[in-house]
């Protein structure tokens, strides 16, 4: 029975290791968790959580670094830089809230340089008008030949008064419909999506699986909180009593 025990506890040592240099220091805590069950005063477990609490504490100090880093960027105008550094801030753990706070603002700022640059290009790409001094003599002499005919309309029939009133004289001359009154286009109001808190939905994830007695996927699904969330005590409490509920189901015959 002892060899068993000590056969599964080195397992669970392996196991927790495999997380460990896969930079996942919360389930390597969670499975030499289990080691201790087995064993209270096994020293390498010991050692190991230890060891792992140390690395979590480094690289949140790094990534609240990186969060630094890229405020300062983004306060220095380096849009591009400050939006690397703060989604490598994200990525290792640095308070969420404060770098998506600043990540809109520069996507706020970006915008309207974007919207001109496309209309620049737009711009460009549309031909150019034809100079006056260009025009053909043919061109010339057509547009006198309309003129003078709507001018004879116009005189014959006593039409200059009314067409007056409900035409543009400029369209009228090159034979075009006067230009409809554009209405004004309704200004989008911004609306802002409120985001989803990632721990609070793993937190009630895990609750409902350790009402259904699923301890073990618990657990794994409380390694979503952060230690930064504003849920990390609740998720540490629910963590508790699971470990409790795991060491007392070890200790049944």
């Amino acid at each position: 029975m002892e060899a068993d025990r000590d056969a599964k506890i080195e397992q669970l040592l392996l196991i927790g290791l495999d997380h460990y240099f896969a930079a996942q220091y919360q389930q390597a805590i969670n499975v030499w968790t289990r080691a201790l069950f087995l064993d209270r005063s096994h020293a390498r477990a010991r050692a190991y959580i230890e060891r792992a609490r140390s690395a979590m504490a480094e690289r949140q100090r790094e990534s609240e670094e990186l969060l630094q880093h890229g405020v300062d960027a983004f306060r220095r105008g380096e849009g591009d830089e400050a939006r690397r550094l703060l989604n490598a801030a994200i990525d290792g753990g640095a308070p969420s809230d404060e770098a998506l706070v600043v990540l809109e603002r520069l996507n706020r700022l970006e915008a309207p340089a974007s919207l001109a640059a496309s209309v620049r290009d737009e711009h460009a790409r549309e031909p150019h008008a034809v100079p006056a001094a260009n025009q053909t003599p043919r061109s010339i002499r057509g547009t006198i030949a309309v003129a003078l005919t709507v001018a004879a309309i116009l005189a014959v029939g006593g039409y200059a008064a009314v067409a007056t009133d409900q035409a543009d004289w400029r369209a009228l001359l090159m034979l075009q419909d006067p230009p409809a009154a554009s209405s004004p286009t309704p200004v989008a109001r911004e609306t802002t999506l409120p985001l989803p808190r990632r721990a609070e939905t793993a937190l009630t994830k895990a609750r409902g699986l350790a009402a259904r007695g699923h301890l073990h996927e618990a657990l794994t699904a409380l390694d979503d909180v952060r230690s930064t969330d504003a849920e990390k005590a609740d998720a540490d409490s629910l963590r508790a009593d699971i470990q409790r509920q795991l060491l007392a189901v070890t200790k049944l015959p």
